[in-house]
């Protein structure tokens, strides 16, 4: 083991979840308890690869984590960047985590490893992920290796990149992949090993304090649906995603009222799918891809719908109009 001042110094933030949840007794199902320095507490010899410091940024479910936590945790690992740490890791609720590390890879563009992880089964089960996914997280976020990759998912002893990944499985240990790549690295024996290093993902212009004060909403097609939805969505939100069939094709019915919505607001066209690309020209009925394009709205190519909402919030909270928001899209696909 190396002399205790030429490790890595590995910043470790908190923000609740399963990972940070017990049950206790009389008091019904888990909820979000335990503090940064109670999982690193709950991990054997994790000290041994870095210099470790603990911050709790909140304590909240996944499901109810806003968009302005994410975007103080940006500007938190910035300032990280001055006070010689190595890399970041952030635990949260599984329910969010592809998209808090998404849209961190989005609002932070400077080198230092940013690993996000978290658990499926909560500290009082047996066979409690946590405290081996924490581990892999650290022993990633320590790895010179890293730097300049972006936001990655350490889950199960794999490395998903946040462009990628996606939660695949509501209980399983095993619950995230990258669906279409796969993972881009494994923790081997204690060490993160990269298949490939990833294009990064171009940084947008950081919203101004610690709120975007922006509304984007999604909208699903679904077999038979008429659109109700839609009705009077412009003048509620400053942008939409419509997540649609296939490869980017709505009901008929929706045509008028897209047409309508994307004359007052930036709408971008993405896949329900999972996987894959948006088309731009291989059909054209009425609410087909070309056809919907033709109306103004925007190709998200193979983001899919929850990634397309972030970067549309990102782009509007920074500042973009319409037009750098169809020109920004393509370098994201």
């Amino acid at each position: 083991m190396s002399d205790r001042s030429s490790r890595p110094v590995v910043l470790v933030l908190s923000l609740g979840g399963t990972i940070a949840m017990t049950r206790i007794p009389g008091e019904g199902g888990a909820v979000p308890r335990l503090t940064a320095a109670d999982l690193l507490g709950a991990v054997p010899d994790i000290g041994r690869f870095a210099d470790l410091v603990a911050e709790d940024v909140s304590r909240l479910p996944g499901a109810s984590l806003p968009v302005e936590t994410v975007v103080e945790v940006a500007g938190r690992i910035r300032a990280a960047e001055s006070e010689g740490v190595a890399g970041v890791v952030i635990t949260q609720g599984t329910d969010t985590l592809e998209e808090t590390a998404w849209l961190l890879d989005l609002l932070y563009g400077g080198p230092l490893p940013v690993v996000l992880t978290g658990a499926m089964r909560n500290p009082s089960l047996p066979g409690a992920d946590g405290p081996a996914n924490l581990l892999a997280a650290v022993q990633t976020a320590a790895a010179p290796g890293l730097r300049g990759v972006g936001a990655v998912v350490v889950f199960a002893d794999e490395i998903h990149t946040a462009r990628r990944v996606r939660k695949i499985h509501s209980s399983s240990v095993a619950a995230f992949a990258s669906p279409g790549a796969g993972p881009v690295g494994h923790i081997v024996e204690g060490a993160p090993r990269l298949f490939t290093t990833p294009p990064r993902t171009p940084a947008v212009p950081t919203p101004a304090g610690t709120g975007t004060g922006v509304r984007v909403e999604v909208v699903t097609a679904a077999l038979g649906s008429t659109g109700v939805l839609l009705e009077g969505l412009e003048e509620r939100v400053d942008g939409l995603v419509v997540a649609a069939f296939g490869a980017g094709h709505v009901p008929a019915d929706w045509v008028p009222q897209l047409e309508r919505i994307t004359g007052r607001i930036p709408v971008v066209l993405a896949s329900r799918t999972g996987s894959g690309s948006t088309l731009s020209g291989t059909y054209a009925f009425p609410g087909s891809e070309s056809d919907l394009l033709a109306r103004g709205l925007i190709g998200a190519g193979t983001l899919d719908p929850l990634k397309a909402r972030l970067l549309l919030l990102a782009l509007l909270a920074g500042g973009a109009d319409r037009a750098g928001v169809a020109g920004a899209f393509p370098r994201y696909r």
